[in-house]
């Protein structure tokens, strides 16, 4: 088994490029996944993992066996060199090479005929991003959406705070012009998150195939959105402000989807 003990190799110095460089990740086609459980949803979501890199006794020999018997590479690393590498404080002394995958719309296929689909566009905050990954897994939809992104999916903070939902959800990412015209071809109705020529939420109908979209607190939606909708929808506010955080909105709307579809909340 290969073993690295120098922060200082140059393998561990590219690794650092990757977790702290987007156009690393995207030349190489590489990212960085630390944490069993992470781990562990990627390999189940059909990513795949280049090498494992752990500390000490942080792999039992079932795990190893299991990796090794799927053509994965392992390194053992020092504590220095993980300390060095690790994004996060702790995360369990092992870290993952996984291969970056197309996220483009072409590949998105649905099996259910009724999708309900989250869009953010223009999202700039990673934490933002991995809230909306998280509540798009709570809730079990067929998809989100990121429009016109600001953020490299890939990034790790976008990991680390979706908690693994990166993996867990179906994930395309595109310009809202390219998705616009998709829901229009699939015939899923657009419901824009926009206080302009809104409805509230809670009125409108989502039956049949949806697609709700949101936007930045600063900005809020672009035309397009507000244009192309379906229908525009608003969540009343019964406080001093407008608006609320991207992720308490999405979550707000989506379980209302699921509770006219049948979901007991």
């Amino acid at each position: 088994m290969k073993e690295i003990t120098s922060t200082q190799n140059s393998y561990i110095k590219n690794l650092l490029k990757l977790q702290e460089k987007s156009r690393e990740r995207k030349k190489q086609g590489l990212f960085l996944i630390e944490g069993k459980r992470e781990i562990n949803l990627s390999i189940t979501s059909d990513y795949i993992i280049d090498t494992i890199l752990f500390v000490g006794n942080f792999l039992t020999k079932k795990e190893l066996s299991f990796y090794i018997s799927n053509d994965i590479e392992i390194i053992k690393i020092s504590k220095d060199v993980y300390q060095k590498i690790a994004y996060r404080d702790s995360t369990e002394g092992v870290i993952a090479i996984a291969k970056t995958k197309d996220l483009s719309l072409k590949n998105i296929k649905f099996k259910n005929k009724n999708p309900l689909i989250l869009v953010a566009e223009s999202l700039e905050k990673p934490g933002n991003i991995g809230a909306l990954l998280r509540t798009a897994d709570a809730a079990n939809i067929d998809a989100v959406f990121i429009a016109n992104p600001k953020s490299d999916l890939y990034n790790p903070n976008i990991i680390r705070s979706s908690v693994g939902c990166i993996f867990t959800n179906k994930i395309a990412v595109g310009s809202s012009e390219e998705m616009i015209d998709f829901f229009k071809e699939k015939g899923v109705n657009i419901f824009a998150t926009t206080l302009q020529n809104s409805n509230e939420y809670y009125k409108e109908n989502y039956l049949n195939p949806s697609a709700i979209v949101v936007g930045t607190e600063a900005s809020g939606l672009t035309k397009a959105w507000r244009d192309a909708a379906t229908q525009n929808i608003h969540i009343p506010m019964q406080g001093k402000i407008d608006s609320m955080n991207v992720s308490v909105a999405a979550a707000i709307v989506i379980f209302e989807v699921k509770r006219q579809r049948g979901f007991k909340i």
